[in-house]
């Protein structure tokens, strides 16, 4: 499969995940398909970028390798990578997010892949409806 496909195969991944959180009914189920549709879209950008490796290397996060490949989403990566936290507190079983957290990374990550999909050079039409994009919650991060 070459990057290309696999980076298309991959975007279309991530907006069937933020299609499901977007019916989802809790919270919980709501933020872990709108996280895993930003991991989606993250694993499509490395694809486009990177050539396979003969060697091995060790598994590292797909928010570590990120910003290597395209530092413009050096802070989505760092932003993406805290909300993981409270994903695996989720995929724990631990009643951690509230409908407003969901909601709010149901729109950032919506936004991520909007951003990916320009940057991929994809055509991308919301099949959501969530509003205005006003300032995804990101803009919170105080990176510095």
């Amino acid at each position: 499969m070459s990057a290309p496909s696999a980076s298309a195969d991959l975007l279309a991944s991530a907006r069937r995940s933020l299609a499901e959180a977007g019916v989802a009914v809790s919270p919980g189920e709501r933020y872990v398909a709108a996280h895993l549709a930003a991991l989606r879209a993250a694993a499509a950008v490395l694809a486009s970028r990177s050539t396979p490796s003969s060697r091995r290397s060790r598994v590292r996060s797909v928010w570590t390798l990120l910003p290597r490949a395209a530092a413009e989403f050096s802070e989505w990566a760092e932003f993406f990578a805290i909300t993981a936290r409270k994903r695996a507190g989720v995929d724990a079983g631990l009643d951690c997010v509230s409908a407003r957290e969901a909601d709010d990374l149901l729109r950032d990550a919506e936004a991520f892949l909007v951003r990916v999909a320009a940057h991929l050079g994809v055509p991308y039409q919301s099949s959501m409806h969530l509003g205005a994009l006003h300032q995804p919650a990101m803009h919170l991060l105080s990176v510095g």
